[in-house]
């Protein structure tokens, strides 16, 4: 029987009303997967291939078939975004069949969350913070809510590998399943898995089940890409032709920006007129910057204002309105956001999308440029790169544009190679170690130290951890009162620790900054981390605004509007660059290709750029000489092997070389003073590598780096043990420093 015949009625009417022709590989290969196997199942799919209903589909005829006696399925999703708008979608889907679909976060009406308890059925739609909140107080009705639950659909599960969320989402899942005795399938869904197989071993552990990764067939999508330079001030570099002039003209005049508005932002602004478009740029002070500066733009031309703001620290109002107005066909507006919209809400017909500047993955490059090309259109992007233009006389990393050699690096590795990064999946998730140790305890009283050991050790995730770091944790946690023992020797959660556990933000285990709400009258903007002082301005939603008052103990700032223009600071998030996409940057600086995306100016800068490295040799000799006592190196490493690469030469090799002023461009170059000359340099730095290292060595002495949100309540030992056995590249490293050696 074929996928579409084996589907309940209810769901091949759902196809028929939906016009849909035929039913997608996607569809069919995951329902072929779950209906005639019974592992865990992997879908990977471009972005809007239907890979939710190819989920679906088969789960709910069989519910159909036989349904559950509690909640039957649960859907997890990174997002409250993501899973309001996948709720509209599945009810649809699931109401002919009475199929209840719940939601459960933050925003959800506590009423139709005590529906859900009292009567367990159907889907459960839910983000893995709400989750652990729900094991945590729903500790005793977790056997009546998922006694005979059978599926979890874990939604854009590349975004749950990175770092502790996706670990605690596996805890989570592992620990449910032996709360109510079950033992349901994992399928997981992303538009951009880099290592499928790692990823489906990833999902499945702890499950006794392997995963099926079907393949997909991609057929061959047509982009409309292209990619721009521009100088912040001064002449643009495409200016005076060359072949460049060949490149087609922008397809609207772009002199209706204000007369000295910033070139990059005046291109985006003219280029978003009468279209609905998406913005992405890299951080939220960004986000908020150029939203500022497109409102300007629009004031200063007697304009209606056409820009929204959406980013993870704007109200939920401001938030869902942007979504709302960005789902309306009849609006041609344009959002400034972050990642926030670079997963798979459905936000309508969008005509393009901008990207400020470079991601630093193949994979947000992918997902961003995925939010276009639904319905009909292809999918479309316009990078805009800016730079402040290098003076006469700097120094000749600063004459490189990183961020334009890193855009068509993205791209390159993804057209050529069809290469993403893949998950790092080998850390030693000690902050989270912490955090389930606390939620286990909190949830199930007073245990013993060696139930409490077996209940959290024995959760795959935590295959790394050994019993020695664990009972010095433990240890340390009933010295600083988190943990408490009890005159029968057993543990339960000590003072300390409740005031952690008693709070909402303790479900989540990504790292936040202390904030303060922001709010203008009755409405609340969002948040800041740092308030300035009374009468001071911040930018906050796209607009700036005065600071009238401060409740330094209830964390308020209240606010009135104001215009002006003010830089915004939310905390810096670094992002992560793999090695690979460094090493493509050499090779596309020492080539001569062209790219056929490329715009005038971008044009003119690579050949800049090129002409720079080649007559400094700095692609085929990692380290030139800037004059005088001054060198530069270019490892073209990703971040965690370049600092370990920073720390080795520091620890290891700095007397020897007489090196100092040492200065990083990370993960780019690193520029320091030095007695030595180059052979020395390759010499010393082979000798040292050639020997044992212990990857504690990397850490300097009384150092104690907080990566992530529960550090500050561990051991100092286990943090710099984190640090330097899951953080720093010291495989990668070596292997460069031997390569330098053999080649020098």
């Amino acid at each position: 029987m074929d996928v579409f015949s084996r589907y309940a009625p209810f769901v091949q009417d759902f196809i028929y009303s939906n016009n849909w022709q035929a039913l997608r590989a996607i569809q069919v290969a995951a329902g072929d997967a779950v209906f005639n196997t019974d592992d865990n199942v992997l879908l990977s799919a471009s972005t809007a291939s239907g890979k939710t209903e190819a989920a679906f589909f088969p789960i709910l005829t069989l519910f159909t078939e036989d349904m559950p006696r509690s909640v039957g399925a649960i859907y997890i999703g990174p997002l409250k975004a993501l899973i309001n708008d996948q709720f509209m979608r599945l009810n649809d889907l699931c109401r002919e069949a009475h199929i209840p679909v719940w939601h459960w976060h933050g925003d959800v009406a506590q009423s139709h969350k005590n529906r859900l308890l009292k009567n367990p059925s159907g889907i459960l739609q839910i983000t893995p913070e709400s989750l652990e909140a729900l094991l945590l107080h729903k500790h005793a009705d977790v056997g009546r809510l998922f006694g005979d639950l059978r599926f979890i659909v874990i939604d854009e599960v590349h975004s749950l590998l990175r770092a502790d969320r996706g670990g605690q989402t596996l805890c989570l899942i592992e620990r449910l399943s032996r709360l109510a005795g079950v033992n349901p399938r994992r399928i997981g869904l992303s538009a951009t898995i880099g290592d499928p197989e790692g990823t489906g071993a990833f999902l499945s552990s702890g499950t006794g089940r392997k995963t099926v990764i079907p393949v997909i067939e991609n057929k061959g999508i047509r982009w409309r890409l292209s990619m721009e330079h521009f100088f912040v001030q001064g002449d643009q570099a495409g200016k005076g032709g060359g072949d460049a002039d060949a490149l087609p003209e922008p397809e609207a005049p772009t002199d209706h920006a204000p007369k000295h508005a910033d070139p990059g932002m005046g291109y985006i602004f003219e280029h978003t007129r009468g279209k609905k478009c998406l913005i992405f740029v890299n951080s939220r002070e960004e986000c908020e910057a150029v939203t500022t500066t497109l409102r300007q733009y629009c004031e200063a031309n007697r304009e209606t204002d056409r820009f929204l703001i959406h980013h993870g620290n704007l109200s939920t109002s401001y938030r869902e309105t942007a979504e709302a107005v960005m789902k309306d066909d009849e609006q041609n507006q344009t959002t400034v956001t972050t990642a926030t919209l670079e997963l798979g809400i459905d936000i309508g017909r969008l005509e393009r999308a901008f990207q400020l500047d470079a991601p630093f993955t193949v994979s947000s490059f992918l997902q961003r440029m995925g939010r276009t090309g639904r319905r009909d259109l292809p999918p479309e992007m316009w990078f805009v790169m800016r730079e402040d233009e290098p003076e006469a006389r700097a120094m000749l990393p600063a004459t490189i544009p990183w961020t334009l050699i890193q855009g068509i690096a993205l791209v390159q590795l993804y057209l050529e190679e069809r290469w993403v990064e893949p998950p790092k999946l080998d850390r030693l998730p000690f902050s989270l170690l912490y955090h389930q140790t606390m939620c286990i305890l909190a949830s199930s009283g007073e245990m013993s130290p060696a139930a409490l050991a077996s209940r959290v050790l024995s959760l795959s995730y935590f295959h790394r951890i050994s019993q020695d770091d664990y009972k010095l944790l433990l240890r340390h946690l009933v010295a600083t009162d988190h943990i408490q023992k009890t005159d029968e020797g057993g543990l339960i959660v000590g003072l300390a620790g409740e005031r952690q556990v008693n709070t909402y933000k303790f479900y989540a285990v990504f790292k936040e900054n202390e904030e303060y709400t922001v709010r203008n009258r009755s409405q609340e903007l969002g948040t800041i981390v740092s308030p300035p002082p009374v009468g001071e301005k911040i930018a906050l939603a796209g607009h700036v605004w005065i600071v009238e008052e401060i409740d330094h103990k209830r964390h308020l700032i209240y606010c009135d509007l104001v215009k002006g223009k003010v830089p915004a600071y939310f905390g810096q998030c670094p992002g992560d660059i793999n090695t690979k996409i460094l090493e493509k940057m050499r090779a596309i600086l020492r080539g001569d290709t062209g790219y056929p995306y490329l715009m005038q100016n971008a044009v003119a800068r690579l050949r800049e750029a090129r002409r720079v490295a080649v007559n400094s040799g700095m692609t085929e000799q990692p380290l030139l000489p800037l004059g005088g006592d001054m060198w530069c190196l270019f490892p073209w490493l990703g971040t965690y092997a370049f600092l370990a690469l920073e720390r080795f030469i520091k620890i290891k090799c700095a007397a020897n070389l007489g090196l100092s002023a040492l200065d990083s461009s990370r993960p780019y170059f690193i520029q320091f003073k030095m007695k030595a000359d180059r052979d020395a340099f390759f010499a010393v730095l082979a000798e040292e590598a050639a020997k044992p290292l212990d990857p504690m060595e990397l850490v300097y002495d009384n150092e104690v780096p907080l990566f992530e949100k529960y550090d500050e309540f561990l051991p100092e030992a286990l943090v710099r043990k984190g640090f330097a056995y899951g953080i720093l590249g010291i495989d990668e490293m070596k292997a460069r420093i031997a390569g330098w050696a053999d080649s020098n």
